[in-house]
C-alpha cells in the first residue's frame, strides 16, 4: 500500500480530522515537495509545520516505519535532511546516520480513495475509468493527451537513440532501421530489424545506381534467396524461377565481395499474414526507395509539410513483383504501391518521431515543433485501441490523439499504474 500513502502525500488527499506524529505533535503540509523519482529521499524540498515551527527538507515515505532500517537509511547520508517520516504502520521509531531521531506521521488513507483504487484494480470492465471519463473537462482532457503526446515521442526517441548507438553512431543507419522495422507493420518488425541491422549500407551505396543489385543485397541478407527458406510447396517452382536464380547468383558474388552473412529466413512471419505484407513485397519496396534516394534522412529533414513527407515515403515494387508475392508463384498483375493506410502508419511510426528524436540530437525546437504539427495534420489511426476510447467518450480527431490515447493504454492502463494518470486521479479525487 506504500504507492497509495505516495499518491495520497503527493495529492494533499489527508484525513480532515488533521494530522499528528506518533509523539502528538500537530502536522501541516504546506508543500509536499518534488516527488523524486530517482535513487534518495521519496520527496524533495517539502514545506511541513511541525507544532508551528516551518521544516523545509525531505521527507521518506514507507509501508512501515520498520523498512527504514531495513532499507539501509539509518546509515545512508542522503537521507540526514529528511524533516518528516511518513509511515502507514508505526511499527519503530527512526534516526538518522547522525542519529537523531525523526518525527513520523502515520497517515490514513482516507476510506474512500481506498474504496476507488481497489475498483480500478478490480473492475471487469475496461479501461476501469470508463464512467467518469464523459464528465472530464476539455482542458484537463488537452492537457493530458498533449502529456501522453510527448511522452510516447520521448519513449520512442530513446529506441532510436540506442538504434544510432548500435549503428556505431550513424543517425542514417538508425533512420534506415526504424524505417525496416515499421515496414514489418507489427508482426514483423522485430525480423525487420534484425535485417535492416545486417545491411551494410556503405557497402550498398557502391551500388545505389543499380536496382537490381540493392534487391539482391536486400534480399539476399534477409535469408531469402536460400531454397530451404522458401514454402516446401513452391520450392520446385522457386528452383526454376529465372529472375530467382539471377537474384541468387548477384547475391553470392556481392556477399563474397562484401563478407556479407544473411539472417536466418526462419525469423520471419507469414501465418496470417496478408500477401501484400509478405516480406518479399515489403523488401522490394524498400529496395525502391532506397534506389531512388528516398530513404535519407536528409531528405526527412529537409520536409516541411506533410504532403513533402509523404512524397519522400511513397514507393511501389520492382516489376516482378507487380506479378509475384512470393518466389516461384505467378500472381494478376499489380504495382503494389503502398496503400494510404500504410503511408499514414510510417509518417506516424517513422518520420515524425525521427523528426522528434533529431530534433532532440541536435538541440532543434523547429525539428520538434515540426514533429507535433505534423502529427496533429495527419489522421488518427484506427485500431483496436483508439476505437475503445472512441467508445469510452474520448474524441479522437488526429494522429496527435491517437497516439496519446496508444500511450495511455500501454503504459497506464496496461500496467494498472492508475496513481501515475490523470483520469485515475480524477476518479480516485472526485468519486
Amino acid at each position: 500500500m506504500e504507492e497509495l500513502i505516495h499518491y495520497c502525500w503527493k495529492h494533499k488527499l489527508l484525513p480532515l480530522g488533521g494530522l499528528k506524529t506518533t509523539e502528538g505533535k500537530v502536522v501541516e503540509v504546506i508543500d509536499p515537495g518534488l516527488h523524486n523519482l530517482n535513487s534518495g529521499p521519496d520527496f524533495f524540498n517539502a514545506k511541513v509545520k511541525i507544532d508551528g515551527t516551518l521544516w523545509v527538507g525531505n521527507v521518506e515515505i514507507h509501508d512501515k516505519a520498520s523498512d527504514w532500517f531495513a532499507h539501509g537509511h539509518d546509515h545512508d547520508a542522503h537521507y540526514d535532511n529528511v524533516i518528516l517520516h511518513v509511515v502507514g504502520r508505526a511499527d519503530a521509531e527512526a534516526t538518522t546516520a547522525r542519529g537523531m531521531m525523526l518525527p513520523q506521521l502515520k497517515l490514513e488513507v482516507p476510506q474512500e480513495v481506498r474504496n476507488h483504487y481497489k475498483e480500478l484494480l478490480t473492475i471487469d470492465q475496461y479501461p476501469p475509468c470508463y464512467q467518469i471519463i464523459p464528465d472530464l473537462s476539455k482542458l484537463m482532457l488537452h492537457s493530458w493527451m498533449s502529456a501522453l503526446q510527448t511522452e510516447r515521442l520521448e519513449q520512442k526517441t530513446e529506441a532510436i537513440r540506442q538504434r544510432a548507438d548500435d549503428c556505431g553512431g550513424s543517425w542514417e543507419a538508425a533512420y534506415f532501421v526504424t524505417l525496416a522495422r515499421n515496414y514489418g507493420f507489427g508482426i514483423n518488425g522485430e525480423a525487420f530489424e534484425t535485417w535492416a541491422k545486417t545491411i551494410p549500407l556503405h557497402a550498398v551505396d557502391h551500388h545505389r545506381d543499380n536496382l537490381f543489385q540493392i534487391e539482391a543485397i536486400f534480399m539476399g541478407q534477409a535469408g531469402l534467396l536460400e531454397l530451404n527458406g522458401v514454402p516446401e510447396r513452391y520450392r520446385e517452382e522457386t528452383s526454376r524461377d529465372e529472375y530467382f536464380a539471377r537474384l541468387r547468383n548477384e547475391y553470392l558474388y556481392l556477399a563474397h565481395k562484401f563478407g556479407l552473412h544473411p539472417m536466418d529466413h526462419g525469423l520471419w512471419r507469414f501465418l496470417r499474414l496478408r500477401p501484400q505484407n509478405f516480406p518479399h513485397i515489403r523488401i522490394s519496396q524498400l529496395a525502391n526507395l532506397y534506389f531512388g534516394r528516398k530513404a535519407s534522412l536528409s531528405q526527412l529533414m529537409d520536409c516541411t509539410t506533410v504532403e513533402q513527407m509523404e512524397g519522400i515515403l511513397e514507393t511501389r515494387v520492382t516489376p516482378y513483383w507487380e506479378t509475384h508475392y512470393i518466389f516461384g508463384s505467378e500472381s494478376s498483375k499489380n504495382e503494389k504501391h503502398l496503400s494510404p493506410f500504410s503511408l499514414n502508419l510510417l509518417m506516424i511510426n517513422t518520420a515524425i518521431p525521427m523528426l522528434f528524436a533529431y530534433g532532440r540530437h541536435k538541440s532543434s525546437d523547429k525539428l520538434c515543433d515540426r514533429a507535433f504539427d505534423f502529427l496533429e495534420q495527419l489522421k488518427a489511426e484506427n485500431n483496436h485501441v483508439v476505437k475503445m476510447w472512441r467508445q469510452c467518450g474520448l474524441t479522437v480527431g488526429s494522429a496527435g490523439d491517437s497516439q496519446a490515447l496508444i500511450q495511455l493504454k500501454k503504459e497506464y492502463c496496461d500496467r494498472k499504474d492508475c496513481l501515475r494518470c490523470r483520469i485515475g486521479y480524477e476518479y480516485l479525487k472526485t468519486r
